[in-house]
């Protein structure tokens, strides 16, 4: 298997929080599948109550947050791929994730429909790591006016998805 570390730069300080939740043991691909892996075990069979229950007013759902790293796993690939692929244009580096999760409607969706998305989307993601060599992981994007690595965003689906995780057992699961 592909070896891929933590990036030591390429990112701005505000990305490190999400950075420190990912294992520096080269293992990037493996962990991204396992984690795919924990999140379904540990959700998939929650009764719908559960799977709808808002801890406070205004808070997504364990749907809406599935669907939102759906969402989120799109946009950081698609911002990895033009930048390990030389693209040097800046990229936008917001978007709207209030607006996402209000238009995907994801409480209206059956938890397997949602799963089958976020799986295909993670498969899709490591099949596209895969071929990324260590120039084009190496190479430095502008993101929001911001320098990011290519390596660090494909490190970065782990650390988005484990902070999520972490909120969900957390606040949605720890009572």
């Amino acid at each position: 298997m592909k070896l891929i570390f933590k990036p030591t730069n390429g990112y701005p300080s505000f990305y490190q929080p999400y950075l420190d939740l990912v294992p520096n043991d080269g293992k990037l691909l493996f962990h991204l599948s396992e984690l795919m892996l924990e999140t379904e075990q540990l959700l998939i069979n929650l009764p719908e109550t559960r799977l709808q229950f808002r801890y406070s007013e205004g808070k997504w759902t364990i749907k809406d947050i599935l669907v939102h790293l759906c969402d989120s796993e799109r946009i950081i690939i698609f911002r990895a791929s033009r930048i390990a692929r030389g693209d040097k244009t800046n990229l936008p580096g917001g978007w709207d994730g209030e607006l996402f999760v209000r238009n995907a409607k994801a409480n209206e969706r059956p938890i397997t429909g949602i799963f089958y998305e976020l799986k295909a989307c993670r498969n899709a993601s490591i099949a596209f790591i895969e071929t990324l060599d260590n120039e084009s992981l190496a190479r430095i994007g502008i993101s929001n006016d911001y320098e990011v690595s290519a390596l660090y965003m494909v490190n970065h689906l782990y650390g988005h998805h484990m902070h999520h995780l972490n909120i969900i057992k957390e606040r949605y699961l720890n009572f």
